[in-house]
């Protein structure tokens, strides 16, 4: 199948738009923390198939986080707007409950965590 972009997907173009995906991601911030939801640990995981399809399962810091409409949609626009996705999905998840560790080093320092 063909991508936005005209071209045909194998296994190092699937890893590549994997890495667009993941630099749009650090872009997206939770509007109540500094840090992005990527260093957050907020992402758990990006599938990309052999068609551009992306699909992100993810979670917020609190379950009843009131903005999670609006960041999940923001991750979904971003990806979806990258010339080389053909769809995006983002699945809401909470198992496993998210915690600090799962933050990257960088994200802790950030917040004087370390």
């Amino acid at each position: 199948m063909l991508t936005k972009a005209g071209y045909d997907n194998d296994m190092s173009e699937r890893f590549e738009i994997e890495e667009k995906v993941v630099e749009v991601l650090k872009t997206v911030y939770d509007p109540e923390i500094p840090v992005d939801i990527y260093n957050l640990g907020l992402i758990y995981k990006v599938d990309v198939d052999d068609d551009a399809n992306v699909i992100i399962d993810m979670t917020l810091t609190a379950p009843g986080c009131s903005l999670a409409d609006f960041i999940v949609e923001d991750v979904r626009l971003r990806v979806d707007g990258l010339e080389c996705v053909k769809s995006a999905t983002v699945n809401l998840v909470f198992e496993p409950e998210w915690n600090k560790d799962m933050m990257s080093e960088e994200a802790r320092l950030e917040l004087g965590l370390e």
